[in-house]
Parts: C-alpha cells; sequence; structure tokens
C-alpha cells in the first residue's frame, strides 16, 4: 500500500538552471522558490535528457529515455499505448490525478493533446497561451473567458510573428502593446485551475502536474514585472568572438541566420540594450511564475496539507538566451539548455536546506517518487532512484557517474538531420553528431562558459576517444532495461 503523500510536480517551460535568486542569480527575485530551497533538497546539477521538449516530457513521465520512448519529435502524432505515464501508476495506487497546462506528448501547435490511458480524471489543457485550437480544446480560452479578458485586446494579431525577438508589432492590432496583465496570464490559470484541483481532493490522495508555458518565448510578462528589473541592471549573454569557428556548422549557420530556421534572433543584429532587455523581459516572466508558485505554496500551508505534500519544482529544458550567439533552443548541448533547475521538498520526510551537486537526469525523478510512497519501480523504468539523497541517507554529493541526452532529427528544417548524444561526467563534456566527422568536446573545470571545442585539438586526442567510447557504452546500456531478462528469464 502507498503511502498517502500528495504530490505537486511543477514543470515550467524552458527554464535554465541558473535563474534562482538563492542559487546564485544576483539579478533576479524569486523569494518563493528560495524558500523552497530553505525547505528541501536543491539539485544544483541536473540534466534534462533532450533539449526540446516533447522527448524531454515523455522521458521524465515515463522514467524512460527519448530513443527508448520513440516520442523524439516535438509534437509527435501519436504516443506509445506500450509507454505508461507515472500519473497512470499513481492512480492505480489510490491517487486522483490532475493536470493544469502544457502535457506536450501528442499535441503541438493546432492540434488537441490526444490522450493515452494516462490516469488523469482532471484535465485543465493548455499547451500555449495562444487561440490556435478547435472548439475550445484550450481550457486557457475558456478560462480567461470565465474572468472577463478577451484574448483578442490581449494576445490577437499583437504581433507579426510570434517567433521573433523583440517582437515585431503588428500595427493594425487594436488591443495593447503590453505584457499580459498578471490576472490573465495562462501561469495564473494554471496555478488557480491546479489549487481547483487540490480543494476538490482534499481528504484523498492527489497528484497534480502543474505545466505552465511560461518562460517561452514570446515573452509577455506584464508590464509591472518588467518596471521592476532594470534593463541597464541585467547580465549580457556568454558570447566570445569568433568561438563559432570551432563549432558545429549547423551552430554556425544558426548565428547568421537567427536559431533554428530563423525562428529566434539574430544575434549581430541586437543592440547591447536589447540583448539585456531579453534578460529583462525573461526574468519577469519567471518572477511572474514565483508570485504564482508562492499562491500554491500558500494554499498548501493554509490547507494543512504542505507537510504531507511532495513539492517538485522543475523545466522540461533550458533556454540560451543568447549565449553563443543563440536564442531558443535546437541540436545544442551547451549549459543553458540541458542544465535545469530541480528543488524538491516534502517537509516531514525529506531533509531541510540540502544543496547537492551529485548528477542526476531528469529520467530519475519518476523512479525517486515511487520510491517515495512506497512502490516498487517498474522494471521497465531506466532513470533509478535519488531517493536517499533526499532523505539525507547517502552521498548528496554523487549519484551518477556521468548525465547522458539525446537529439534524433527532433525539429525540422535545418535541425532535422541531426542525430546527436551528450555524454557528460561532471568535467568533460563530449557532443557526438552521429554519421558526422565534427563534434564538441569541452572542458568545463577551466571552461565552464564552454567558448573552447576541443574536439579537433590533437592534446585531447586520448581523451576524446576514451570518453566516445564511455558515451557509446552510455548510450547502450542507459536504454535498456529489465524486460529482456523478464521475458526470457536469464
Amino acid at each position: 500500500m502507498s503511502k498517502q503523500y500528495n504530490i505537486v510536480w511543477f514543470c515550467t517551460d524552458q527554464q535554465r538552471w541558473d535563474t534562482i535568486h538563492s542559487l546564485g542569480n544576483p539579478y533576479i527575485h524569486t523569494p518563493n522558490l528560495d524558500r523552497l530551497v530553505e525547505e528541501g533538497v536543491a539539485l544544483t546539477r541536473a540534466y534534462t535528457q533532450s533539449p526540446i521538449c516533447t522527448p524531454s516530457r515523455a522521458c521524465f513521465m515515463t522514467g524512460r529515455f527519448p530513443r527508448s520512448t520513440k516520442a523524439i519529435f516535438n509534437g509527435n502524432d501519436k504516443f506509445s499505448k506500450d509507454e505508461k505515464l507515472i500519473s497512470k501508476l499513481f492512480q492505480e495506487q489510490g491517487y486522483v490525478c490532475g493536470l493544469t497546462g502544457k502535457l506536450h506528448l501528442t499535441s503541438a501547435e493546432g492540434k488537441v493533446e490526444k490522450r493515452v490511458d494516462d490516469g488523469y480524471t482532471y484535465f485543465a489543457y493548455s499547451h500555449h497561451p495562444h487561440n490556435d485550437w478547435p472548439n475550445d480544446g484550450n481550457q486557457y480560452q475558456v478560462w480567461l473567458r470565465e474572468h472577463g479578458g478577451k484574448w483578442e485586446e490581449i494576445y490577437g494579431g499583437k504581433f507579426t510573428s510570434m517567433a521573433t525577438w523583440p517582437p515585431v508589432a503588428n500595427p493594425g492590432f487594436s488591443g495593447k502593446q503590453v505584457g499580459v496583465p498578471p490576472q490573465y496570464h495562462q501561469t495564473t490559470f494554471c496555478v488557480e485551475k491546479a489549487i481547483e484541483f487540490m480543494k476538490q481532493n482534499e481528504g484523498h490522495p492527489w497528484y497534480i502536474n502543474i505545466n505552465p508555458f511560461d518562460p517561452h518565448p514570446p515573452l509577455d510578462p506584464p508590464q509591472a514585472y518588467k518596471d521592476k528589473l532594470k534593463v541597464e541592471d541585467m547580465p549580457l549573454p556568454k558570447y566570445r568572438e569568433g568561438e563559432m569557428d570551432k563549432k558545429p556548422p549547423h551552430q554556425q549557420k544558426d548565428l547568421l541566420q537567427g536559431g533554428q530556421d530563423g525562428q529566434a534572433e539574430i544575434y549581430g543584429e541586437l543592440t547591447e540594450y536589447e540583448k539585456r532587455e531579453h534578460f529583462r523581459d525573461y526574468y519577469a516572466e519567471i518572477e511572474l511564475i514565483d508570485d504564482q508558485f508562492g499562491r500554491l505554496m500558500q494554499y498548501l500551508e493554509e490547507s494543512g496539507q504542505r507537510d504531507n505534500t511532495i513539492v517538485i519544482f522543475m523545466s522540461d529544458h533550458g533556454e540560451m538566451n543568447g549565449d553563443h550567439g543563440l536564442y531558443w533552443k535546437g541540436a545544442y548541448f551547451y549549459e543553458g539548455l540541458v542544465h535545469v533547475p530541480l528543488i524538491i521538498s516534502c517537509p516531514s520526510i525529506f531533509k531541510k536546506g540540502l544543496r547537492s551537486d551529485a548528477l542526476v537526469g531528469l529520467v530519475d525523478v519518476a523512479p525517486t517518487l515511487l520510491e517515495a510512497i512506497g512502490e516498487e519501480v517498474p522494471y521497465y523504468m531506466q532513470g533509478k532512484s535519488f531517493l536517499k539523497i533526499l532523505t539525507g541517507e547517502a552521498d548528496p554529493h554523487h549519484f551518477r557517474d556521468a548525465v547522458y541526452a539525446e537529439y534524433y532529427h527532433t525539429l525540422k528544417g535545418t535541425h532535422e538531420n541531426i542525430n546527436a548524444t551528450m555524454y557528460f561526467d561532471g568535467r568533460y563534456k563530449l557532443v557526438c553528431y552521429h554519421g558526422e566527422t565534427y563534434g564538441e568536446l569541452y572542458d568545463l573545470s577551466s571552461d565552464p562558459d564552454e567558448f573552447e571545442n576541443l574536439w579537433d585539438d590533437p592534446a585531447y586526442k586520448e581523451l576524446k576517444a576514451d570518453l566516445i567510447m564511455k558515451s557509446y557504452n552510455n548510450a547502450v546500456l542507459s536504454n535498456m532495461d529489465d524486460s529482456m531478462h523478464r521475458l526470457y528469464s536469464f
């Protein structure tokens, strides 16, 4: 029988690891996340298993690597019926399960999420805030109308393109050319619907996924949140002139064309002010997230459920934010994109104020949660439980020898034919582009910003060969589980 802990799994979209004040960011104010850090365990070296939404989310919702789930495209038309989400496992253990916001296992723009047997009885779905679903398939639109907001005045036709930053205003738009008011924000919707779910299920064990679209572009923080931060006080991206000369061809192209297929910014055309402004708007959105997360935590405390609730805060992947002259995401494995925040708290069972620098993957979260409620980790899960770190029974400085990530032609266009894997042992990061002769190798002890690609450096020839072998072995072994042994009784 499961231990009766409620579970809040709060997952933002495209939030970097270095965006929490108490964990070292002096430019941002995150008092509620800072409090969570002090009340729980901050896993400061957590890594996604894919730098893109769908494969990452499929991975941590199943405890299996992207290549195994086959959910490698960003917005699959189908999700394998053979894969079992952790929400379904919780339902089978007597939990009432809910979701607010984004799921993104099968849907993308204009497509309602195709439900699998996922265990959710409460499903307040909103992929993103834009009105491109038929028949009120985006529940945010319904909620917005109920709260007196008009999408057409907030979003509709505001910009000529949603894919650029700074956004290009549409001169024909009759609404307001400012950020979305906080009371109408999609993040606010996600939290309010989550609280509604928790109120409906008090006295019964419950599990809720909260998935706001923020801080994914286009950046639309409320004007008041922008005003709290001064552009001139913001940092500049990590970029060194000429660094792209030794980087892969698609990155060189993206620098010149504005990201993957021109979806983002052309770094060289942005002024220094605009580069800082991007950070301002990005941080402003995260401060909004922090405030809404605080509302959620306040409800848990006021309802007497805080001590008995496991709270996870994380993101599916990061954001380049101009680092290396790149914005958004793609076939990149830089720290800004694959290194993610991960904080876990439950006052009654987990350590408080622990900061663990052990290497962990998001693939490890699902087995950890199952073990936390006293359930056996299914044989087909490929992640490992780090529960003993949370409880203080294991070394907080070591869990995995290395973390591993995958990219398999995930995005259409210039990144369509790229198949790449990352192997990072805490010092050296190796990125192999399979079928190609080029790659990336960084020594983060001497080059933490990943400016100097050592792939072709003769001095690193032997080390590179050793890392390639380790990466290959890791790729094979990571995508194995106990299925064959069960089938054939090995």
